[in-house]
């Protein structure tokens, strides 16, 4: 089967099915990481097996020659486990494919773009996700937090081992400016998840060091979850 409205110039009947590239993207690149692994079909389907989600030595060779002619996105999953990789890398082998055709009846565009539209990772006007957004803020903002607090840290350690007093001042500025940097990256990073959740989502577990970025009424029980 062909597709029409694909590369101009190319004769239609050149051009498979937009499902059948995917696929065949898909198979090479098991092939080709599976090579750069020294697994064999078989070490490959032990893996799958391993993992629990069996996918027989003889529907891995039909798949990475062609003759599957499906292919489950639970197939895929495992398989990107099983080859030490991401599913997103099967799909998008970025780096090793140049273009992909990323929808039916569309022109091919490099495999970076594709690979950034299916994550979220694109700015396209009226089409960003307000949860990812916040998500996406929420690990900007602890980051910022964590660095921040780190940077704190280091600039009071070098304060109290200070050999004189003009390098214990110096020290002592870096960790005020240190110091309002988390304070405002912890401001944030409390009004990211403030979003998350009137958007009725649950936000991320923070790491004990900004346990104090919930308000008392909503932050758990630290002793209790570590104990759990």
């Amino acid at each position: 089967m062909t597709q029409h409205g694909f590369d101009a110039g190319r004769d239609e009947d050149d051009v498979p099915e937009w499902v059948d590239q995917v696929m065949a993207t898909v198979a090479a690149e098991v092939r080709r990481r599976r090579k750069e692994l020294h697994m064999s079909a078989q070490d490959l389907a032990d893996r799958c097996e391993e993992i629990g989600h069996p996918i027989p030595r003889n529907v891995i060779a039909n798949m990475e020659s062609g003759r599957r002619a499906n292919l489950p996105l639970v197939d895929v999953i495992v398989l990107a486990e099983a080859l030490d990789t991401y599913p997103i890398c099967l799909l998008y082998p970025a780096g090793y494919v140049d273009r992909v055709q990323r929808l039916p009846l569309q022109h091919s565009e490099r495999t970076w773009d594709a690979m950034r539209w299916f994550i979220g990772d694109r700015e396209e006007l009226g089409r960003e996700d307000a949860m990812l957004q916040s998500f996406r803020a929420h690990i900007r903002h602890q980051r910022a937090a964590l660095a921040a607090l780190k940077g704190e840290k280091h600039e009071r350690w070098k304060a109290e081992t200070a050999p004189n007093k003009a390098e214990r001042e110096e020290a002592l500025l870096a960790q005020a400016d240190y110091a309002e940097r988390a304070l405002e990256a912890k401001y944030r990073l409390r009004s990211a998840r403030a979003f998350i959740r009137e958007d009725g989502g649950t936000p991320p577990h923070l790491p004990p060091e900004l346990a104090d970025v919930d308000p008392p009424e909503i932050a758990p029980n630290t002793t209790e979850e570590n104990d759990l």
